[in-house]
């Protein structure tokens, strides 16, 4: 099968297509940067889709990044980064004269209104009450393409467990500092996927033909799994104390208050349509997925 990657040069996008191309699967990236195995987005808007049997969006510039200040221009980013690189592509997938089988993007859980208590599956409300939530809705639409030519999936991911990139990069030299530990209270639901997994629910998403809509890629532990548990996990993992709480002021301080609820907040999230579609999850227990992260 032909792949179009979107964002395939990234920390998801890397393990995804490492996958696909390991199952036998032809991937072409989509990137600003040319090179070999790769078009750019200017030549996907003057051309068109290429001859593909699947279009996959994991595009996004990184909302946690710690040397970008929280503004207007940032914002903007995130969202072009997201919103139009999915619009353009679903826009080529409509106009396409053989469009692709499979169309997957992978959007996020913070579509779900932040709780300590509320569980969310993938038929859960969610939406429209701040940035994020908002950001996720257009994504989502932008995803949407008339008619039922090409078969639809979006993957709302949790926190993507990882030595290559995303969160666990970031806080590796705090915690074998032993200057790590649970952020916040503590309290604050952790939603999760192990980089595999992420990998190997997208190939899925890509592979099997009943499988369409909503599916969230998070653990089936992610629901019972908090801030303060993630912190433990990651000290015993690597043999270091975790017990360094960071005080919720400075992560606003750092952040910004908009952009640091992502830390300070967060959604249980239950995978139920994701295990009904039949993937079975590599790493389902936080403690052997961060072994194997950090392995």
């Amino acid at each position: 099968m032909r792949v179009l990657v979107g964002g395939g040069t990234g920390f998801v996008g890397g393990a995804v297509t490492q996958l696909l191309r390991s199952r036998g699967h032809e991937v072409t990236h989509l990137s600003r940067r040319p090179g070999p195995g790769r078009i750019s987005w200017d030549e996907l808007a003057r051309r068109g889709l290429p001859p593909c049997e699947a279009v996959l969006n994991v595009a996004g510039e990184n909302v946690l990044n710690p040397f970008r200040r929280w503004d207007d221009s940032f914002r903007q980013e995130v969202v072009a980064s997201r919103v139009e690189t999915t619009k353009a592509l679903a826009k080529a997938i409509a106009e396409a004269d053989r469009p692709p089988r499979a169309w997957v993007v992978v959007t996020g859980v913070g579509y779900y209104r932040p709780s300590p208590t509320a569980k969310y599956t993938e038929e859960s409300p969610g939406g429209d009450f701040d940035f994020f939530s908002r950001l996720v809705t257009a994504w989502e639409a932008a995803a949407k393409i008339p008619g039922d030519r090409t078969r639809q999936v979006v993957v709302r991911s949790g926190v993507v467990l990882g030595r290559a990139g995303g969160l666990l990069s970031q806080l590796l030299w705090p915690f074998w500092l032993g200057l790590g530990g649970p952020v916040g209270t503590g309290l604050q639901p952790f939603p999760w996927i192990h980089a595999r997994d992420a990998a190997g629910l997208l190939c899925h998403a890509l592979e099997t033909e009943g499988v369409h809509g909503v599916l969230n890629g998070v653990s089936p532990a992610s629901p019972a799994t908090c801030n303060a548990d993630f912190a433990r996990a990651l000290g015993v993992a690597l043999g270091r104390p975790a017990w360094l709480p960071l005080p919720a002021w400075a992560v606003r301080g750092v952040l910004g208050p908009e952009r640091a609820v992502l830390v300070l907040e967060g959604q249980r999230v239950e995978p139920r349509r994701t295990l009904e579609s039949g993937y079975r999850f590599q790493f389902p227990e936080l403690p052997a997925a961060l072994r194997d992260a950090l392995s």
